[in-house]
């Protein structure tokens, strides 16, 4: 993306007094997309969007942080009603896996597979 570009989108956010605030993290990621594939010198790219290093720091610092956030998957347990207790304490040797998202699940009965994926939907 060239850096006019980035420039008039962060000229959007200028209030007033001529500073940026509220910068969405969409442009902020954009920013830092741009900036990861610079091959120039570092003044020369905030020269290029208008800006210099000390406003660019906390924003490109704060696109970071939501690049390694966007790569943690937030885990949320399903529960399946019905499940009768086993009699056996050990690991439960299934029948059925699936693999889901570099995830295995595995299922003992077919029922419980069917059940999982209705409530999964």
């Amino acid at each position: 993306m060239e850096l006019d570009v980035l420039k008039k989108k962060l000229s959007s956010f200028r209030g007033e007094g001529g500073r940026i605030t509220n910068v969405s993290d969409e442009l902020l990621l954009e920013i830092l997309s741009a900036w990861e594939q610079w091959t120039g010198t570092a003044q020369d790219f905030y020269r290029g969007i208008g800006s210099n290093y000390k406003k660019m720091a906390r924003m490109i610092g704060k696109a970071k942080q939501l690049k390694r956030q966007a790569g943690t998957a937030h885990f949320e347990e399903i529960k399946v009603e019905g499940i009768t207790h086993t009699d056996t304490p050990s690991p439960i040797s299934c029948d059925i896996e699936v693999q889901d998202n570099n995830k295995i699940i595995r299922f003992r009965k077919v029922d419980l597979l069917i059940e999982y994926l209705k409530k999964a939907a």
